[in-house]
């Protein structure tokens, strides 16, 4: 790919583009995010300082109004009114609207307080405007019992009775403080002081405090539960070991960032409220205050998309006027390269086309296009008579060697007297012979082939009997099948040479079988074998071997390595042979060959 110039010229733009506004939008995003991370967490925290300032201010009324009515004579007064079992109910009346109306008197300076109840043991409710009510059923009720069993001092956001009553059926909310009057012990009291503050007076400026787009502060107690009508805290289940771990920090506040179930990554703001052991803690994700910048960085990626499309563009056309020729020279080298010389010249651009150093270099390519051309048909012509030549050469060599040794057979059997064995004999070579004397042409049908295997496997079978057990098998359509002349029969006597060479008793099987576009001939033996690297060695031997010198080799080229050299000859690339083979386990040659149906009769010279 990057082999083309024009290739390349349009990736180093494209890198250039992307290194430049890759880096420039990673520094500038984050610098930005640092900037305003640094500017959100000092306004968060400075306006839950002032925040805590006022929930102070607000405490510190209500601690002041209970303190007020805890140490008041008015309170003493009343409670020893009530206590007073002697005191006709017509005084406890009296003494109970005294105490209704100091309470109103005392609310009146506080402008946080929105009512002050306070609740008897035996069930009477006094609190302001007059408001005198005897139902004993608070003291069931769950903000008293944990009152008095576990100090609960401060309640959450809820709706109280004495709210209603005053502020005319009113439902708003408030956040309470208990307090148990003539004690300090809540388990003791027999009276319990109820200081209202509507939760809005808390809740409206916290929601003036923004955390981005969305991010929401919630005021937690002591416990960690939500002061405020913030319904919405319950969502945050995942947060709550990260508010649990600032909880016991010893730091009065800080930020924290952190991911929570949904994979998001999160910012946690809070502050410690000394005063009530309370904690602001506000959540953002991310996203949400990164909004615009996150919008800022889309825009520049866009920018950059567009700018890279126009580099690209702009570098095709600059590059067009260059590697256009180039490239249509390049493309006629490598059909050059594959020998197909008119497609190389048809991809060279017209002559005189263009005019400068490319233009000298393809008229110089066109012309030496035209000589190499010449110059491969003469030395084609030279090279396929002398392969013919060899060719024939190799073929002929087969058939003295063979003559001899059945002439040695011939000439054993009548001296032994065996007239029938000598007579079969004599026919099947006068077959044989018939076969090879038919020079016309190198390519026979692989059923006379087989045919002419099976005349030198009955001469074979005569000379040594029972000892030889020879097995010719075929597989498929081989009917019109054609293979080159005689490479069966040397592979046979080799391994016929070699099994016996070791044992008194020789195996040899041979097969034929076609699959797909290809032929298989196999011959295989129990023979003593080879070593791989004999195997390898004869592999090498027989591929890298000349004509030449098989031809001077003497018996140990006649083999194998005639067979190999006339197959290459004929087939070339297309050939393949494979030797199986361990030192004592036999030997197994293949012979792969692309299938040749028989044709019309065409010389060897004239094939491709």
């Amino acid at each position: 790919m990057f082999y083309s110039l024009r290739n390349r010229l349009i990736a180093v733009f494209v890198l250039l583009f992307v290194l430049a506004f890759g880096a420039l939008s990673i520094l500038l995003f984050d610098q930005s995010r640092s900037i305003i991370r640094s500017y959100i967490e000092s306004s968060a925290l400075e306006k839950m300082d002032e925040y805590g300032s006022y929930i102070d201010m607000m405490q510190t009324q209500i601690y002041d109004l209970a303190s007020l009515v805890f140490n008041s004579a008015a309170t003493d007064e009343w409670e020893d009114a009530v206590s007073d079992k002697s005191q006709p109910d017509g005084e406890k009346m009296l003494a109970h609207l005294k105490m209704s109306k100091f309470l109103t008197q005392t609310a009146t300076s506080y402008s946080s307080i929105s009512s002050v109840g306070v609740y008897h043991s035996e069930g009477t409710l006094v609190s302001m405007g007059n408001q005198v009510v005897k139902d004993p059923s608070f003291l069931g009720q769950e903000w008293y019992k944990n009152f008095k069993t576990q100090s609960v001092r401060w309640l959450a956001a809820h709706t109280d009775d004495v709210e209603i009553r005053i502020n005319n059926n009113s439902t708003h909310p408030v956040v309470s403080m208990l307090m148990p009057i003539g004690t300090f012990e809540p388990s003791l009291a027999k009276n319990v002081l109820k200081v209202n503050v509507r939760a809005d007076d808390f809740l409206e400026p916290l929601t003036r405090i923004h955390l981005g787009n969305s991010g929401t502060i919630y005021l937690l107690d002591q416990n960690g539960s939500p002061l405020l009508s913030q319904a919405d805290y319950d969502s945050r289940a995942d947060t709550a070991g990260e508010v649990k771990s600032a909880r016991e920090d010893w730091r009065k506040q800080g930020v924290v960032y952190f991911r929570n179930d949904r994979g998001q990554n999160q910012i946690m703001v809070y502050k410690k409220l000394t005063l009530t052991g309370w904690m602001l803690v506000g959540f953002v994700s991310e996203r949400d205050l990164y909004g615009q910048l996150f919008k800022l960085r889309d825009s520049i990626v866009l920018l950059a998309a567009l700018l890279l499309l126009l580099s690209v563009f702009i570098a095709f056309w600059l590059s067009h006027g260059i590697t256009k020729p180039l490239s249509r020279l390049i493309s006629s080298m490598r059909h050059v390269q594959r020998g197909d010389f008119d497609s190389a010249e048809n991809r060279l651009p017209p002559a005189g086309d263009v005019r400068n150093e490319v233009g000298f270099a393809t008229a110089t390519f066109r012309n030496m296009i035209g000589r190499l051309r010449q110059h491969i048909r003469t030395e084609f012509e030279l090279r396929l008579l002398r392969q013919q030549a060899e060719y024939k050469a190799l073929l002929m060599q087969i058939n003295p060697h063979f003559m001899f040794n059945t002439l040695e057979l011939m000439s054993s059997l009548a001296m032994q007297k065996r007239t029938d064995d000598t007579v079969a004999v004599i026919e099947s070579l006068g077959k044989m012979l018939r076969f090879s004397l038919k020079s016309d042409d190198d390519l026979v049908a692989l059923q006379e082939e087989l045919k002419y295997v099976r005349d030198y496997a009955g001469i074979l079978q005569i000379r040594f009997g029972g000892r030889l057990r020879l097995t010719i098998g075929e597989e498929g359509d081989l009917a019109r099948v054609t293979v080159v002349k005689f490479i069966l029969q040397p592979l046979v006597e080799n391994a016929v040479k070699f099994a016996f060479r070791r044992q008194a008793e020789a195996r040899v099987d041979i097969r034929a079988e076609r699959a797909g576009g290809r032929i298989r001939l196999i011959v295989a033996d129990n023979g003593i074998g080879m070593s791989d690297l004999q195997r390898r060695r004869l592999l090498a031997q027989a591929d890298a071997a000349r004509t030449h010198q098989i031809l001077a080799g003497g018996d140990r080229q006649i083999g194998l390595g005639n067979v190999l050299a006339r197959c290459r000859l004929h087939y070339g690339s297309l050939f393949e042979a494979r030797i199986v083979s361990a030192e004592g386990e036999g030997t197994r040659i293949e012979l792969i060959l692309p299938v040749q149906e028989a044709i019309a009769h065409v010389p060897f010279a004239h094939r491709g």
